[in-house]
């Protein structure tokens, strides 16, 4: 009998699922995940929650669907019982660890971690003091360049320019924390303990500064700008084109020359630096599985919490994210030689919240009942499999609906009601127009495609949201996951998980 496996969990932050190597991109060089892609499983259609750090991150670890979790924003209380993997493989008797870009709502996973680190400050108690003692003995304390180009003073917050990290790939976030992790996972297997780990890499999100061996990848290249990068905008979302406006004004660029155009090339080749440095991290961890033989018993998935703009549609970022494939499609990749068909593709449209559920099941674990997520081992298997009808992502005043070739983008009436008083939405065919360079809403010929997609979107708010209360209560005995109250049985989260209310005997009160 085998023993449980170990789990690496790694997220990138903004990772564009069409920068990839063995997904056709025309620079950008990721051999590691290349190839961690052509000995795993990618699904080439899987679709993130939500389009921000935080709620993206929610659904990730809790399994569930942000209209049920609560989280739109960034950061925020501790969700009040809502379980996430890190406890739940704890209670199985893993030793678990996050590190990295956590991000997440208040001690909602540094209570539930044996080994923590928040590298970018996201966290409560701010950035790891020991990421910070290790670069204060090296002097480059001041150098640490995730959250602004320093040399900038206040104009390098959050830039979008590109140039070379003064750091060095072990002494960047990405280099630290694989090599923490390393550590980590060399304590748990001396301890005779199975791990779940949790690694968060900061890149590709800006600044998009490199290591600079990562920037020197795409010395003297002459950069592709996606087919979207220039096209007239006609039809997008009004806040899409005043972001784009925006951008075209040049007024963030900080290095010479300072047009827009050069400015975007410098930004584009910062960006593909910062994924080849995430697929340099992701390689070390894999090489360290192999050379140790930890890679027969170690179930590893790279994914992102959402993706970035890369210059498509003219803009630096992921804002607004709802808007486009570039920022709700993300990179999801599992690896675990032996257990999974080597080099399958799927093709089935997955979700975020799908990693709980599938974790869970090839680790032998009972599910976690307050997971919205579906089990995607079948799917591993190379066997074809509809898990979603569709995959959404949610913004608290916005939905995107994924569903065959199709993508719909639901605004409320309100949203734009100055420019559309009659309303405004999106619709694209992905197969015709990959790129999303014309919106199909206001076509005729796809009333009905659009009538389709909004009765699927409600009938998924309808059937998925946990209720706190229904009636009749569901009446059975509480199981390990749940408990009793005033006749109502309740996940931990105290909420009812729409499974239940599919068993009630009758629904005269639904």
């Amino acid at each position: 009998m085998k023993p449980q496996p170990n789990v690496l969990f790694i997220l990138s932050d903004q990772h564009n699922a069409k920068v990839l190597g063995h997904k056709g991109h025309p620079d950008v060089k990721t051999p590691c995940l290349d190839q961690m892609a052509a000995e795993g499983v990618r699904f080439d259609n899987a679709v993130t929650q939500n389009a921000i750090c935080t709620p993206s991150r929610v659904s990730f670890l809790s399994g569930q669907y942000c209209h049920n979790h609560g989280y739109y924003g960034l950061s925020g209380p501790n969700p009040g019982g809502l379980p996430n993997l890190l406890g739940h493989f704890r209670c199985a008797g893993y030793r678990t660890s996050a590190m990295g870009k956590i991000h997440c709502p208040e001690y909602w996973i540094e209570d539930q971690a044996d080994v923590f680190h928040e590298t970018c400050g996201c966290s409560i108690g701010g950035r790891s003091p020991d990421y910070t003692a290790f670069l204060r003995e090296r002097g480059k304390e001041h150098l640490e360049d995730h959250v602004s180009l320093t040399e900038f003073g206040p104009k390098g917050l959050q830039s979008m320019e590109g140039r070379p990290s003064p750091l060095t790939f072990d002494e960047s976030q990405e280099g630290w924390v694989v090599n923490r992790t390393i550590a980590f996972i060399q304590d748990c297997v001396a301890a005779g303990k199975p791990f779940f780990s949790h690694v968060s890499l900061p890149r590709p999100h800006q600044c998009t500064s490199p290591s600079q061996e990562f920037w020197d990848l795409y010395e003297g290249m002459d950069l592709t700008l996606p087919p979207n990068a220039d096209y007239p905008m006609e039809g997008k979302a009004p806040h899409l084109r005043q972001a784009a406006a925006n951008w075209k004004k040049g007024h963030w660029a900080l290095l010479e020359p300072k047009t827009f155009e050069a400015a975007r090339l410098r930004k584009l080749r910062g960006y593909l630096g910062a994924v080849s440095q995430v697929d340099h991290a992701v390689g070390r961890l894999l090489d360290h599985l192999r050379t140790t033989g930890l890679a027969d018993n170690t179930i590893v998935v790279y994914s992102s919490d959402h993706g970035d703009y890369a210059t498509e549609h003219g803009i630096m970022e992921k804002a607004p994210g709802i808007s486009a494939d570039a920022i709700t499609r993300i990179p999801s990749i599992w690896w675990a030689p032996g257990r999974f068909k080597p080099g399958h593709i799927a093709p089935e449209l997955v979700e975020a919240v799908d990693v709980s559920s599938t974790l869970c099941s090839l680790a032998g674990l009972d599910p976690m009942i307050t997971s919205d997520g579906k089990d995607l081992s079948p799917l591993l298997q190379g066997n074809s499999s509809a898990m979603h009808r569709i995959a959404v992502t949610e913004f608290a005043w916005s939905k995107s609906v994924r569903k065959g070739k199709y993508r719909l983008v639901y605004f409320p009436p309100a949203m734009f009601k100055a420019d559309y008083p009659e309303g405004f939405g999106e619709l694209y065919d992905l197969e015709v127009d990959p790129w999303e360079m014309r919106n199909l809403y206001f076509e005729s010929a796809y009333r009905e495609v659009i009538l389709d997609l909004q009765r699927d979107l409600l009938d998924w708010l309808v059937t998925t949201t946990h209720p706190v209360t229904v009636h009749p209560p569901v009446s059975r005995p509480a199981g390990r996951q749940e408990y009793k109250r005033y006749h109502n049985l309740l996940a931990l989260d105290g909420k009812l998980p729409p499974a239940e209310i599919a068993t009630l005997p009758y629904r005269s009160y639904l």
